[in-house]
């Protein structure tokens, strides 16, 4: 497995990212453990966690993803893991956590690292992330920024925790040996160049990474995003490499499929829009074309583009995570990464 470096760190880790938001609601703790011994034995050693998976978020699966992982890490060595999680934040409606107070401010962020590193049975995570933004912004299927959003009913412009105050309470778990590195996720580029600024003017620690949603149906972090990671120095953590499962075809191939699409429907509007289907279809009958499975086009796509630091895949079973890790190996040819492209310029973005 080729490994990087995260932004402007020391920190190696593998270029396939083993995803765990499935832990604690699709996967048990032993299939955790088979997943996690699976993927270090092909050359993976960074997992990607959070304190609200599994999702979707439920009140009552609330952090058992990060309590699963600390089970296996514990019969681990720790310094052979890059182990990175993510604080929740604000606009999300999930009162379970933190008894509804959601602001990322300096107690909660606190509150969510302490949690975090006993539910993880860990004295310190190689990356923590914002897991979005603070402020007003499209997340999640949503893509048009709406300044009405800046006021609450009452006409009154809501107050946001400052950029500044979350990257001085990093700076204060990096310093403490809590963290060895930040980053966000779910950003745009005014939040990342903010970060970038405030951290420079004020001499607190520069984000590593951002954890962006990137596939073939949702390719935004192009507009604007991959100028701002080359100059800046920043690795971009692709998550949703395939759209939810879309991208493998298999809900097109049969649309009962076992699956996050029909086990919790209603989820994911993000891939609920016009043109996902025709879009996974054309994808899928290329893939076929140039004797490659739809999962192994898409992934390959994804983990070898210039920007991409890591790529994080998930699995629900062996079978998918083989191929998943598989896929690595698969490099596309110049002829149908040009084919991809025809398809994404007749079909751009369908789910952003």
């Amino acid at each position: 497995m080729e490994m990087t470096t995260l932004g402007n760190t020391d920190i190696a880790v593998s270029k396939v990212c083993l995803g765990t938001m499935t832990f604690g609601d699709q996967n048990t703790q032993a299939d955790a453990n088979a997943q996690l011994d699976y993927a270090l034995a092909q050359g993976i050693n960074f997992i990607d966690t959070a304190e609200m998976y599994p999702v979707p978020p439920k009140a009552e699966t609330f952090t058992r993803t990060e309590t699963m992982v600390g089970h296996w890490l514990k019969t681990q060595a720790r310094d052979k893991i890059t182990l990175g999680s993510k604080v929740a934040g604000r606009n999300r409606y999930m009162p379970w956590i933190r008894n509804g107070d959601d602001s990322l401010t300096r107690n909660n962020i606190r509150s969510a690292i302490e949690d975090s590193l006993t539910r993880l049975q860990t004295d310190y995570l190689d990356l923590f992330q914002i897991h979005w933004p603070e402020r007003n912004v499209p997340l999640f299927g949503q893509y048009q920024f709406d300044p009405a959003l800046e006021f609450d009913e009452t006409g009154a412009e809501k107050e946001w925790v400052s950029i500044q105050t979350q990257l001085e309470t990093l700076a204060e778990l990096v310093k403490e040996g809590k963290v060895r590195a930040i980053g966000v996720s779910n950003e745009t580029p005014y939040g990342v160049m903010e970060f970038c600024r405030i951290a420079d003017v004020f001499n607190l620690p520069r984000i590593a990474t951002i954890q962006n949603c990137y596939n073939l149906m949702n390719r935004g972090m192009e507009f604007g995003l991959t100028e701002v990671l080359y100059r800046e120095n920043i690795s971009l953590l692709a998550y949703s490499p395939l759209a939810f499962g879309h991208l493998s075809a298999k809900y097109i191939d049969n649309p009962q499929s076992k699956g996050r699409v029909t086990q919790f429907r209603g989820y994911a509007q993000r891939y609920k829009k016009p043109n996902v289907e025709p879009a996974v279809a054309a994808y899928a009958k290329l893939a076929r074309a140039n004797d490659l499975t739809p999962t192994q086009m898409a992934l390959s796509y994804v983990y070898h583009r210039w920007f991409v630091g890591s790529t994080i895949i998930g699995a629900t079973n062996m079978e998918q995570l083989a191929e998943n890790i598989g896929a690595y190996q698969v490099v596309l040819s110049d002829a149908l990464i040009a084919e991809i492209e025809q398809i994404h310029l007749t079909m751009m973005n369908p789910a952003p």
